[in-house]
C-alpha cells in the first residue's frame, strides 16, 4: 500500500523538481515531475498534505492512471490510450486465415482431462502424420565477425551472451543465403529492442540503399534503432500487429523497387504464419495481380518492373532470375508452438491430406510445449532466476522460451504412469515438427524452396529451428522432407 513522503523510510530524498510523494510498493519515490512550486504530481495531489477540493476519477480509457473530473473532455482527446486514426497499412484482417467456426468444437477440454484411450488415439494420429519425415535436422549453427566483438566482451551475462550467439547464427545463415546485400528492404517481424535488424546493418556497413522496417504491436523500451544515423539505410518502426499489415500500403514499398527479406528471431506461434502469409499472399501477391492487369496498365508500369529487376540483378552477384520475385528470402528463429492458432496456420491443407482438422491440431500445438517438459526449474531456482530477471532490466527479453526451460499450463504432468518424461519430450518434437511441415509444404506450393535448421545448440536455447525460404529461381538450401 502506498504512503505518503511523510511516511518513515530509509531511502532518502526525491530527484529536484520531481515528486515528493513515497510509492511504498516499489520502495521508492514517484518519478513524475511536477509544477513549479508544488511537491506533489497531479497523481498524487489528492493523497498530499496540498489536497485541493478538485477531484479525481479513474480515466474511462485506461483505469491505470486518474484525471481531475472537470478536466476530462479535454484529456479524452489527447490521452495515450484514446484510439488513434489508424495508418493507411493498416488493413484488418489480411494477414488472418479464413474463419471456418464449424471446423472447432465450442469446448474442447484440457489434454488432462482426456481419458487414457482418447490420449493414446491422438499420439496414434501423431506417430502416422509423422511417418516419413525426418525428425533429425541439419545443423547450420553459425557466426558472424560483425558479432566478433561483442561475443566477446567480458562484461556479458549468460543472458546477453545467450542472445548474441542466437543473432551471429541468424545473421551467419542470412549471409549464406547471400541475402545480406545492398539495395534490399529488410522487414524484421517481432522486432522488439530492433536487435537483430542493429547486427543486419552492422553487418551492410555502408551498403547503399536500405532500408528497415521494424514491426512490432506493443511499445517497447530500450530500443536501438533509434540510435542509427547511417546515410545509407533507413530504419522505421512500425507499431501494428502483423494480422493487420500490408506492406504494399509502405511508401518505400509501395514505390516497388527493393527486395524484400522477412527476418525473424523468435516469432511466437502464429505470428510466425501471419508473417509468411503479409510476406506472401498480401505482398508478393500484389505483383502477380499486376501483371493480370488490362495492357493499359502493365505499360504503365513497365519501367517500374525493369527497374526491380535492374536492382534485383546489382544486388546479387549470381544467380539473377529471369522472373523476379519481390520476396528475396525469408529468415525466422521459430518459437512458441503452442501459441499457434488453426484460424491463422497456413499449413491447414497439409494437416487436411493426413486426415487431420481443427482439433487434432489444437491438441498436437498444446502438446508441443512437452519438447521441453523434461527441463523444469525447481521453485527456488525460478525463484533466484526471476530475481536476477529483475535486476537486469536492461538485459534482452524477446526470446519466449522462460529462459529456456518451459512452464506448461495444460495440465500436463497430471498424467500419472502414462507417459514418462522421455516420452512426452519425443512427442513434443514430433507436434513441433508436424506443425512446421506444414509451413514447409505451404511455401514449397507458393514457390520457394524452404528448409527447417538447427541454428543454435540446445544449451543456448531449447527453441533452436529456423525457417529459411528462398524463390525457387535462386540458389536454396536442401528442403527438408
Amino acid at each position: 500500500m502506498a504512503t505518503s513522503a511523510s511516511s518513515p523510510h530509509a531511502t532518502g530524498f526525491p530527484a529536484e523538481g520531481r515528486c515528493s510523494y513515497y510509492v511504498e510498493k516499489k520502495k521508492r519515490f514517484c518519478r513524475m515531475v511536477v509544477a513549479a512550486g508544488k511537491r506533489f504530481c497531479g497523481e498524487h495531489a489528492g493523497a498530499a498534505e496540498e489536497e485541493d477540493a478538485r477531484k479525481r476519477i479513474l480515466c474511462p480509457l485506461d483505469p491505470k492512471h486518474t484525471v481531475y473530473e472537470d478536466q476530462l473532455a479535454k484529456h479524452l482527446k489527447k490521452c495515450n490510450s484514446r484510439e488513434k486514426p489508424k495508418p493507411d497499412f493498416y488493413i484488418q484482417d489480411i494477414n488472418a486465415g479464413l474463419k471456418d467456426e464449424t471446423e472447432i468444437p465450442e469446448q474442447l477440454v484440457p489434454i488432462s482431462s482426456l481419458s487414457e484411450e482418447q490420449l493414446e488415439k491422438l499420439i496414434k494420429k501423431l506417430r502416422k502424420a509423422s511417418e516419413g519425415l525426418n525428425s533429425t535436422l541439419k545443423d547450420h549453427i553459425m557466426s558472424h565477425p560483425a558479432l566478433h566483438d561483442a561475443l566477446n566482451d567480458p562484461k556479458n551475462g549468460d543472458s546477453a551472451a545467450k542472445h548474441l550467439k542466437q543473432q551471429a547464427s541468424i545473421l551467419g545463415n542470412i549471409e549464406k543465403l547471400k541475402l545480406l546485400g545492398p539495395r534490399r528492404c529488410f522487414v524484421e517481424f517481432g522486432a522488439g529492442k530492433g536487435k537483430l535488424s542493429h547486427w543486419v546493418d552492422i553487418a551492410l556497413k555502408d551498403a547503399e540503399k536500405v532500408h528497415f522496417i521494424l514491426v512490432e504491436k506493443v511499445t517497447t523500451r530500450f530500443k536501438v534503432d533509434g540510435k542509427h544515423r547511417k546515410k545509407n539505410s533507413v530504419f522505421e518502426r512500425l507499431q501494428i500487429d502483423i494480422q493487420h499489415l500490408c506492406l504494399n500500403k509502405i511508401p518505400v514499398l509501395r514505390e516497388g523497387k527493393l527486395p524484400v527479406v522477412g527476418i525473424g528471431k523468435h516469432l511466437c506461434g502464429m505470428a510466425t504464419d501471419l508473417a509468411l502469409r503479409c510476406l506472401i499472399e498480401t505482398y508478393a501477391a500484389s505483383f502477380e495481380e499486376r501483371n493480370e492487369e488490362p495492357l493499359a496498365k502493365r505499360v504503365k508500369n513497365d519501367k517500374t518492373e525493369k527497374e526491380i529487376y535492374t536492382l534485383a540483378k546489382e544486388g546479387n552477384e549470381k544467380n539473377v532470375p529471369e522472373k523476379w520475385n519481390p520476396v528475396a528470402g525469408i529468415v525466422i528463429a521459430l518459437c512458441c508452438h503452442h501459441r499457434c492458432d488453426w484460424r491463422h496456420y497456413v499449413g491447414k491443407e497439409y494437416f487436411r491430406a493426413l486426415g487431420l482438422g481443427a482439433v487434432e491440431f489444437h491438441y498436437f500445438q498444446r502438446m508441443s510445449s512437452w519438447a521441453t517438459c523434461g527441463m523444469r526449474k525447481t521453485s527456488l531456482e525460478t525463484s533466484n532466476s526471476t530475481t536476477k530477471r529483475q535486476d537486469n532490466q536492461n538485459d534482452d527479453s524477446e526470446e519466449h522460451d522462460d529462459g529456456g526451460y518451459r512452464i506448461t499450463d495444460d495440465g500436463a504432468d497430471s498424467l500419472p504412469g502414462l507417459l514418462s518424461v522421455e516420452e512426452k519430450k519425443k512427442i513434443g518434437h514430433l507436434c513441433k515438427l508436424l506443425i512446421d511441415q506444414g509451413r514447409i509444404q505451404y511455401l514449397q506450393q507458393k514457390g520457394f524452396s524452404p528448409a527447417l535448421q538447427y541454428y543454435t545448440d540446445p544449451l543456448v536455447s531449447l527453441e533452436n529451428v529456423l525457417l529459411t525460404a528462398l524463390p525457387n529461381h535462386s540458389s536454396s538450401p536442401e528442403t527438408t522432407t
